[in-house]
């Protein structure tokens, strides 16, 4: 009878290290899970972060190719007239239309303007009715 009750004690014992063992595994994966996911929601808002930069550059870009368009639309008579160059990395495309047409912006029958800004990956678009 003692023995039958030992090896009961000594089969009771393993369970307990395996009980533990599976809860400190199951903790962790919980803990590593709940790292990724804390991970990902910083890296989601360092993006978001330089999207709103290039946002506010390509933004700036469009303005100042409608500013550009109107010193043309002012000033027909000028030659030479080159677009500006940003030193941060952003862009802008003109167009002006006639009716829906595309013409030059020199041209004093136009009745619109259209500017496009790009930094990065942001285009940000204005247009001007005249």
């Amino acid at each position: 009878m003692k023995k039958q009750n030992q090896k009961f004690k000594i089969s009771r014992l393993g369970r307990k290290g395996q009980v533990m063992l599976l809860s400190v595994l199951t903790l962790g994966s919980v803990m590593l899970g709940v790292t990724a996911i804390s991970s990902f929601l910083v890296i989601y808002q360092i993006r978001m972060t330089s999207d709103i930069v290039d946002s506010t550059k390509a933004i700036f870009a469009a303005d100042a190719g409608i500013d550009w368009a109107n010193y043309q639309f002012s000033n027909p008579t000028s030659t030479n007239l080159q677009a500006p160059v940003f030193t941060n990395g952003a862009s802008f495309t003109v167009q002006c239309y006639v009716a829906s047409n595309p013409t030059s912006c020199q041209n004093t029958s136009i009745t619109a303007i259209r500017s496009l800004g790009q930094s990065g990956t942001s285009y940000r678009s204005f247009e001007l009715g005249l």
